[in-house]
């Protein structure tokens, strides 16, 4: 048998599309059409199409059992990969050999008949699968315990939630024993509780050698499930190889194309009813330099108040988030009983932490400022500011992202030989 579970060549997917080009859900657009299509067969122009390549020239190779994830920004080819190597779409371009029978969750509504119900579809995908009658009657129960689905079992699934609908697919995947999984982040519909559950059983079946390709933009869950990983951009293969190196790609890719934000003066996405605005947000550290890992740092927010002499009782909150937009820590002046009474119509607020525990690299701030309980300003990613490595006169040895994540904190090591009731007990 195979050591190799997939092997892609050189995929290559490439679509047309029309340009201006709208759809006709009606009838009227639909006569309408035919009237421009006979107009276009008399001499007038077509509309103007374009191609493009969602897939090029991506190769790589999955081996038997291997948990390969495939990451990448919103319209880099993910999908599409997946609908390649689970037959749905044909490549334009270069092949892929499948060695093993696959199971496929992708997108809700892929894979079962929306007439049948959801038991008939439970054994449709099992014969899909090359699987005999008695294999998916020994499976039946299990399937229907994990998805939670049993009251609506004989009910035709295009009346099915998309959450119940989620759930069943991902438990016929799981459990009608494929060789090969693969799944997109079709588990992003279903509840927190659910998500969890589809990972341990995601683990169980890698645990029985069995291989799965994992799309996803959960950094966190990618590092933990798989092996390897292949970051996509714009259809084409930018980095393959080891999880934490290739995340690590991604996760620089992401803080090079960050837009700065624009000028607080020129924002027009804020929310509020304006009766006080921030005009500024500032970091750095007590020195005034940039920001440096485990040092003291200042965060600074001038506001000016309009047609007010005083503001009654002055309220701020900042949010502090990494580059996938993750929160990672917040500041307010409630959760230390610090609101600003009867404040000056113009100001700066400062808020201080000793101790920085941000890793290196870059933040978001969100921003929000309430007037005597109302809300008065509040911006979502107002500004960025950056992280620095190590203390002054001091470098901070880093662990790996899925260890050590987005903070440090201060800690100590002691080693100690045991004491002479501890070896009683230990029997020595």
């Amino acid at each position: 048998m195979s050591e190799i579970a997939i092997r892609a060549e050189k995929l290559s997917k490439q679509y047309t599309i029309s340009i201006g080009s709208r759809r006709h859900d009606t009838l009227r657009d639909q006569i309408v059409e035919g009237l421009k299509a006979l107009a276009r067969r008399n001499g007038h122009p077509r509309p103007r199409r374009e191609t493009f390549w969602a897939l090029q020239d991506v190769s790589f190779e999955v081996k038997r059992g291997e948990v390969m994830g495939i990451i990448g920004p919103n319209g880099s080819g993910k999908s599409t990969l997946l609908k390649v190597l689970s037959r749905i779409t044909e490549p334009t371009t270069g092949q892929a050999e499948i060695h093993g029978r696959v199971g496929s969750l992708l997108e809700v509504g892929t894979g079962f008949h929306q007439e049948l119900t959801g038991r008939e579809n439970i054994y449709l995908n099992g014969a899909i699968l090359g699987m005999k009658k008695a294999e998916i009657d020994r499976k039946f129960d299990e399937i229907l315990a994990f998805a939670g689905v049993e009251r609506f079992i004989d009910t035709p699934v295009k009346r099915y939630s998309s959450g119940m609908y989620v759930r069943l697919a991902f438990s016929v995947a799981a459990h009608l024993e494929p060789e090969i999984l693969l799944v997109d982040e079709v588990l992003a519909v279903g509840d927190a509780a659910f998500q969890r559950k589809c990972l341990g059983k995601l683990r169980d079946v890698t645990a029985q050698g069995r291989t799965v390709v994992f799309v996803s933009h959960n950094m966190a869950v990618v590092r933990n499930l798989c092996s390897r990983a292949l970051l996509l951009q714009s259809g084409q293969v930018r980095a393959a190889g080891e999880t934490e190196h290739v995340v690590q790609r991604y996760l620089e890719a992401a803080y090079d194309h960050q837009t700065t934000p624009l000028p607080l003066s020129e924002r027009t996405d804020r929310l509020g009813s304006g009766t006080v605005r921030i005009v500024s947000f500032n970091a750095h550290s007590y020195e005034g330099e940039l920001p440096r890992t485990g040092a003291g740092i200042e965060l600074e927010v001038r506001y000016v108040a309009l047609e007010k002499e005083t503001i009654g009782k002055l309220f701020l909150a900042i949010r502090v988030k990494d580059v996938l937009g993750n929160s990672v820590f917040g500041c307010s002046t409630a959760m230390t009983n610090s609101d600003f009474f009867d404040a000056p119509p113009k100001g700066r607020i400062s808020c201080r932490l000793d101790h920085l525990p941000l890793v290196p690299g870059r933040y978001w701030i969100d921003l929000k400022m309430l007037d005597t309980d109302n809300l008065a300003d509040h911006i979502t990613n107002a500004a960025t500011f950056d992280v620095v490595d190590g203390t002054a006169g001091r470098t901070l040895n880093y662990l790996s992202p899925e260890w050590g994540g987005s903070v440090t904190v201060p800690h100590e090591w002691c080693l100690q030989s045991p004491l002479a009731t501890d070896e009683e007990e230990s029997g020595a």
